[in-house]
């Protein structure tokens, strides 16, 4: 049953602050038992997005090495990266067994297709490669899989993308691979929190999730205190970096990421509020920054796992 604006907003109205985003929320236990694995002060586990080391050309076995080695958690690959070892001979069943041996865990991948389109054909190809990627995550062992807004530029309305997220989620139940709506600062549709809230709250599903990204919030302009209308434990992944001084948030692109702590994002608020809302899943460091894939992977890692764990600790004690 379709809703209307107004149905959804009044129901968005009433979840703020409870379970507005509400996914597959961990229970009680299961937040117990994360409180006791990780210290007080790192309420959070750290992920590896694989973009993160990307300048150094490794192959995907030494990317994994490299995130076990500095302290990772976990990894957040690119379904390209997982083709390319595929297609140099090795198999998916490979690269479970070696991300399960270092002891890290897969709790995202990054797709890109366009399934926020109202071409009916167009709409459809995009779901069958949505379809074939969740296969490929849940083959090494992966949870979630980004749906990113994709570079059609197309005025998709609110409700229908939606809708059409909602269908994602029919098929990652059938799956076992949950898609996580990710915005994109600058989109026309999915840019501003406040339109992920929308569609997640009019996808009618309880596991509707969102991927939010530092930068692309600011990117956005959302203000940082909207993350407090968000229920915690309904986010899974957060896409982790900061940024620097700017007079127009525009100039900048991708390759101005920086390690969190060195920008002037407010991540001691970002971690407070996501900490006092629920949050306990995974931060997950996405740069793009050519300065730093000029270092070794093992450098890189180094320092940007001592500028997490040191923002993160000063930020809640």
């Amino acid at each position: 049953m379709e809703l209307s604006r107004r149905e959804v907003m009044s129901g968005a109205a009433a979840a703020l602050g409870t379970a507005v985003v509400s996914s597959i929320a961990p229970t009680q236990a299961q937040q117990s038992t994360a409180a006791r694995t990780r210290p007080a002060n790192e309420p959070f586990g750290y992920c590896l997005n694989t973009s993160t080391i990307r300048g150094n050309n490794l192959d995907f076995v030494a990317v994994t090495n490299a995130a076990a080695k500095a302290g990772f958690h976990a990894i957040e690959p690119w379904i390209m990266e997982l083709d390319r070892y595929v297609s140099n001979g090795g198999t998916l069943k490979d690269i479970g067994k070696r991300i399960a041996d270092s002891g890290l865990t897969v709790e995202d991948a990054i797709a890109f297709n366009s399934i926020l389109d109202d071409d009916d054909a167009r709409r459809a190809a995009s779901m069958e490669k949505l379809k074939a990627d969740m296969d490929k995550v849940a083959q090494i062992g992966g949870k979630r899989i980004a749906v990113p807004p994709g570079n059609n530029r197309a005025a998709v309305s609110l409700d229908n993308a939606a809708r059409y997220y909602r269908e994602a989620l029919e098929m990652g139940e059938k799956m076992g691979v949950l898609p996580l709506l990710e915005l994109w600062g600058t989109h026309p549709v999915l840019g501003p929190l406040s339109h992920g809230i929308y569609v997640a709250v009019a996808a009618g599903r309880p596991d509707a999730s969102l991927l939010l990204d530092v930068f692309h919030l600011y990117k956005s302009g959302t203000p940082f205190s909207a993350l407090k209308q968000i229920n915690g434990a309904s986010l899974h992944v957060m896409h982790l970096n900061d940024y620097p001084q700017a007079a127009d948030p525009s100039t900048l692109n991708d390759s101005n990421r920086i390690y969190p702590g060195d920008g002037v994002a407010p991540l001691r608020q970002i971690f407070r509020d996501l900490r006092d809302n629920g949050f306990r899943g995974y931060l997950s460091l996405e740069l793009f920054n050519r300065d730093y894939w000029s270092r070794s992977a093992d450098e890189n890692l180094k320092t940007a796992m001592e500028k997490i764990r040191a923002t993160v600790r000063s930020a809640i004690s």
